[in-house]
């Protein structure tokens, strides 16, 4: 990697619960960072929403306070700024007035799931039912994607009817919302979207990677709203006077899954599990699209510039995982802080024939079920809320297995050298990576800096300004030397019992969102 102890890269990481900006070395190392949380808003049972202006001051004030700390430090950040890139929680929509800068509604975040009568509408109407557009843009008519948010916001909410009526809406995912305000706004702030975020919308063509004609006319979207599609590094417009960095380029972006796939090295052949709010497997399927059988989704891995070759992967995504986590703490009271969890439920050493399914909007990857609402079975006298905080935890790592076996059914993977690279938050807590572990069979490998979302955004526009190199970027045998694995000790025998009793579990899940109030 480059040299020069004064070269810096930026990293906006705009998640789904936190907005933080992390500014990198020459090394790839964070010298300096700000994190912000900001407001969840629960209009309705199952409806998520976000306020995008309040993204947008979280942003700022990442961007002033993690150049203040890294200044504070001895680090010359205005005179050794090369660029920045950013990652975004994807599939949530802002449709906003390209004449005054401001939202015409709230964001409607990824996992809200108000548009499920839009997907059964579709289902009925369109010949192909939920696979309808798979073979074009590798996803299944879902609540989770932006199209049918897209849908329900025309539908349902005037003033997008109006401003589309007048040519004055813009339509984006919370990465061309943010892009559009840091390069200008109303005084010509570019409307643009990468490869990775627009291959979750339901309206990017897989193989030519740009909007889909016949989907848009089906769909009755205007394709004047769209942002342009551009690759994941590359130059893509200054930041504008106002923000507390100015006159950077931004260099690179990608969704936050496609990010910590990049941040993690992953070449063809190898996982990664992010493990945030919800959680999600990506498998780097190399230059081919690879269709699945079994549940997951096709999609972008990245793609490393105008005229690089694109990587697909199949993705496994699940709605709740650290969620549950804050269930416990913020709903049931059981736990006062996320990191009391591991302790808890280290009390125990087995959930005692508890299991927890958190299918609270319903289930995702691979069963793809929004019937389905939470349970807990497996209750008797003797369970604790250890033993629950335990089920919690196993919860997270059932899921992902499923998930996993699923990609091992699709994929050509070498199971014998199989292993997971795991990262996110909920990756500091030792016993979960254990019974992941465990549960898989297979090895669990978790670097040193887990913030690989943040990384691989950082990587992006490093590449693109000739900071860093592919080579630099894949080559990952010192970042290998100071990871940590968890290696599995679980029989196998009780391995296959526990994934009997939570398939079982999960199968209770079904057909229970007409249930009463």
């Amino acid at each position: 990697m480059s040299n020069s102890k004064q070269v810096f890269i930026g990293s906006l990481d705009q998640g789904t619960t936190s907005t933080r900006f992390i500014i990198y070395d020459s090394q790839a190392k964070p010298i300096g960072s700000h994190q912000v949380e900001f407001s969840q808003f629960y209009p309705q049972a199952g409806w998520v929403e976000h306020d995008p202006l309040e993204i947008l001051e979280s942003v700022r004030s990442c961007m002033a306070k993690a150049v203040d700390k890294a200044t504070a430090d001895g680090h010359n950040v205005d005179g050794g700024l090369k660029a920045i890139g950013l990652t975004n929680q994807r599939e949530t929509t802002v449709v906003w007035s390209k004449s005054t800068g401001r939202p015409l509604y709230n964001a409607i975040v990824w996992m809200d799931a108000r548009t499920s009568c839009v997907c059964r509408r579709l289902e009925k109407e369109l010949s192909g039912g939920k696979s309808h557009f798979v073979k074009t843009t590798g996803l299944p008519i879902s609540p989770y994607f932006s199209a049918t948010k897209l849908i329900w916001l025309i539908e349902n909410i005037p003033p997008v009817q109006e401003a589309i009526k007048k040519g004055d809406a813009l339509f984006g995912t919370i990465d061309s919302w943010l892009i559009w305000n840091l390069t200008g706004g109303v005084k010509g702030g570019l409307h643009v979207t990468d490869v990775t975020n627009a291959s979750r919308t339901l309206l990017m063509n897989l193989k030519t990677l740009e909007w889909d004609k016949p989907t848009l006319e089906i769909l009755k979207i205007p394709a004047e709203i769209l942002p342009k599609i551009v690759s994941n590094s590359e130059i893509i417009g200054n930041i504008a006077k106002g923000w507390p960095i100015t006159d950077i380029p931004i260099s690179g972006c990608l969704g936050d899954q496609h990010a910590a796939t990049l941040g993690q090295a992953c070449r063809k052949g190898e996982a990664k599990s992010t493990y945030g709010t919800g959680a999600f497997i990506l498998l780097n399927t190399g230059e081919q699209i690879t269709e699945s059988k079994h549940g997951l989704l096709s999609t972008l891995a990245f793609k490393l510039g105008p005229n690089a070759p694109a990587n697909y992967a199949l993705e496994g995504s699940i709605a709740i995982a650290g969620a549950a986590v804050q269930w416990l703490r913020d709903n049931l009271g059981i736990i006062g802080s996320a990191s009391e969890i591991e302790m808890l439920a280290s009390e125990v050493d087995s959930a005692g024939g508890v299991y927890f399914v958190p299918a609270f909007n319903g289930l995702f990857a691979p069963w793809w079920r929004d019937d389905a609402r939470g349970v807990l079975i497996g209750i008797t006298r003797y369970t604790t809320k250890a033993h629950i905080a335990r089920a919690v935890l196993e919860s997270m790592c059932f899921q992902v297995k499923d998930v996993l076996d699923s990609m091992h059914k699709d994929a050509e993977v070498d199971d014998k050298h199989f292993l997971l690279r795991v990262d996110g938050g909920a990756t500091i807590n030792n016993l979960m990576m254990q019974i992941q572990a465990d549960l898989l069979g297979t090895p669990v490998v978790r670097p040193a800096d887990i913030e690989t979302t943040a990384l691989g955004a950082a990587y992006a526009a490093g590449l693109a300004v000739g900071v860093w190199t592919e080579k630099d970027i894949f080559d990952s045998g010192e970042r290998a030397k100071i990871a940590t694995t968890f290696k599995p000790v679980l029989d196998a025998e009780l391995r296959k019992k526990k994934v009997a009793s939570w398939c079982k579990a999960v199968e209770r899940t079904f057909d229970l969102a007409d249930l009463s109030i």
